[in-house]
């Protein structure tokens, strides 16, 4: 892929606010950086215009409470249209760390993982969605 060079002019404040994210996010340089903002930002359109994605959807809590689970369950059969695997850690003496990979409608996703993250007990959740093509 060929590359193409532009100038860009930022005011201090925000270019010194660039370098702190290429340095907290370990990017070799400020293209990188700029590179990485871009194509998230056309990531995020996309799943406003309900677009295909693909993601995971992490779940943290205590696996001793049988009701998350079975909750969790349930609704990942109402979804299984848009899930593709799910995999089960302990991560502790107390938690599991749950991982369901997904893919489909960004709308149905953000439906699914709303729904888990909002079952009584759950100590984390997260949805982190990609562009699938």
């Amino acid at each position: 892929m060929s590359v193409t060079r532009f100038g860009v002019s930022l005011e201090e404040e925000l270019l010194k606010a660039l370098d702190e994210y290429v340095e907290e996010n370990s990017f070799p340089n400020r293209s990188q950086a700029i590179r990485h903002l871009v194509q998230d930002n056309l990531v995020q359109k996309k799943w406003k215009c309900d677009n295909i994605v693909a993601g995971a959807i992490t779940l943290v809590y205590p696996f001793d409470q049988k009701e998350i689970h079975s909750r969790s369950n349930a609704l990942q059969h109402e979804f299984r249209d848009v899930i593709m695997a799910v995999q089960s850690f302990h991560i502790s003496e107390y938690n599991c760390l749950e991982i369901i990979a997904v893919k489909g409608a960004s709308r149905r996703l953000t439906e699914l993982s709303d729904k888990l993250i909002g079952i009584k007990g759950i100590s984390h959740g997260k949805l982190i969605m990609t562009k699938a093509e």
